[in-house]
């Protein structure tokens, strides 16, 4: 019998733009062999136990967790809580739950947040199924300076008294 892997897409009707669909997107673009389930909640805050239901109930091996949190202090306040909430779901569930929060303030206009919003929420999915079907991927990007959305900043070339390049 055939084990299907499962990776669940959790976002809000709090963000502007619908990251989950570019996370659906792009995963179905990478391959096949896993069955997608999605849901909405309403707030970054409602995010961790929506994703621990998602590994425990409908039997995701990873979650992806979208969700724009405001600029305001308050909406930082709220993401930061969310993103604890979001460790301790993992902590508890000993799976996965990439975090994708795309900030109101990183953008520097709509259609720079849009691009962003794209951006981040695709790499992270390409992220979610390596951990999941491709580990190695990840482990031959180590150190490598990845950024999800904007620019990768790269490795940092260091000599040390040997002269060996790390």
């Amino acid at each position: 019998m055939i084990c299907m892997r499962k990776i669940g897409i959790v976002d809000t009707t709090f963000s502007r733009v619908d990251m989950g669909y570019f996370a659906e997107d792009e995963l179905r673009k990478m391959g096949t062999g896993f069955k997608l389930v999605r849901r909405t909640v309403p707030g970054v805050k409602d995010l961790p136990v929506e994703a621990k239901k998602l590994i425990e109930e409908e039997g995701c091996d990873i979650v992806i967790a979208l969700g724009m949190p405001g600029g305001k202090p308050i909406d930082k306040q709220c993401a930061h809580e969310a993103s604890l909430g979001l460790i301790m779901a993992q902590l508890l569930t000993n799976k996965h739950i990439i975090e994708v929060f795309v900030h109101e303030d990183e953008a520097k206009d709509e259609k720079e947040l849009l691009w962003l919003a794209e951006r981040r929420a695709r790499e992270h999915a390409q992220n979610a199924y390596w951990l999941v079907f491709k580990p190695e991927r990840l482990r031959k990007q180590a150190g490598t300076g990845q950024r999800q959305g904007f620019a990768d900043v790269g490795p940092v070339q260091a000599r040390s008294a040997g002269g060996m390049r790390h």
